[in-house]
């Protein structure tokens, strides 16, 4: 079990615009730590960032491992990453680079169109046109099939970003990242452990072009075509959650397994043996 002592070290001042929580993060050489806040946050983050791997995901991506974090008097669980900027890259939210070009919030440019198809549509051409980066609406579609796969829930104007090289002065996407309010990690407000599945999966809401998750997918998929397979088992997810019993206890990641059976099943036509 990784464990890291971060006592004497500060925590990043919060700038990613979450909607939900203010998870504790710091940055230790080219090393980002996250600490849970909500649920298993750190435990979702480590298992989608490894299933990705057993994908045919064209587009680059943060992996994560989870870690146990000593702040303050507590130990907590959490996960690292490798800092994937460069020292010349910039991460910029697309609600700030297209308010930065427009004037106006994307979020609420975005919520004028009536359909979905509608919203993917202007927000790929939208994008292209500001930063010059093809084929943007692919990098979106393969997006909203790992939310929806995975149920994250967390996928607003400001959680969606592209990478500004300062050198080149030339856009590309940015790598996948934060996907720690997946699998519904928020136990403390919205999905507490003894919730139903039933009951989690009425309550969760998509976003940001529709709040229902498959109608957002279809509207993508429909306008760009499929962009990914999974080629993971159910035996490789049962490997990863074993390889988290130090971190996490026994019944959120029996939890955890039952959400990706079930996914598994009703995104069967995103796996692939």
């Amino acid at each position: 079990m990784e464990q890291i002592r971060l006592d004497n070290q500060l925590p990043v001042k919060k700038t990613d615009h979450t909607s939900k929580g203010d998870q504790l993060k710091w940055k230790i050489g080219n090393i980002w730590y996250k600490s849970d806040y909500m649920g298993y946050e750190g435990l979702s983050e480590t298992l989608v960032s490894h299933l990705l791997q057993k994908s045919t995901l064209s587009h680059p991506f943060v992996l994560y491992q989870s870690v146990r974090i000593a702040y303050r008097g507590t130990l907590r669980s959490g996960c690292s990453s490798p800092d994937f900027l460069k020292a010349n890259q910039m991460l910029i939210p697309l609600e700030k680079l297209y308010r930065q070009n427009t004037g106006d919030s994307l979020a609420i440019s975005l919520a004028a169109f009536s359909e979905p198809a509608e919203r993917i549509r202007f927000l790929a051409d939208q994008l292209e046109n500001m930063t010059g980066i093809q084929n943007f609406g692919a990098y979106l579609t393969a997006m909203l099939e790992i939310d929806a796969f995975f149920l994250n829930e967390d996928r607003h104007t400001n959680n969606i970003a592209v990478l500004y090289d300062t050198e080149t002065e030339q856009y590309s996407p940015s790598p996948l990242f934060d996907q720690g309010l997946c699998l519904f990690a928020d136990t403390s407000n919205d999905y507490p452990l003894d919730l139903p599945m039933d009951v989690c999966m009425e309550r969760i809401e998509a976003k940001p072009f529709s709040s229902d998750f498959d109608t957002q997918l279809d509207a993508a998929e429909e306008l760009y075509g499929i962009q990914l397979h999974f080629s993971f088992t159910t035996k490789d997810v049962c490997t990863e959650l074993a390889s988290l019993a130090d971190y996490y206890p026994l019944e959120i990641r029996q939890r955890v397994e039952q959400i990706i059976r079930r996914q598994m099943r009703k995104y069967g036509y995103l796996m692939r043996s």
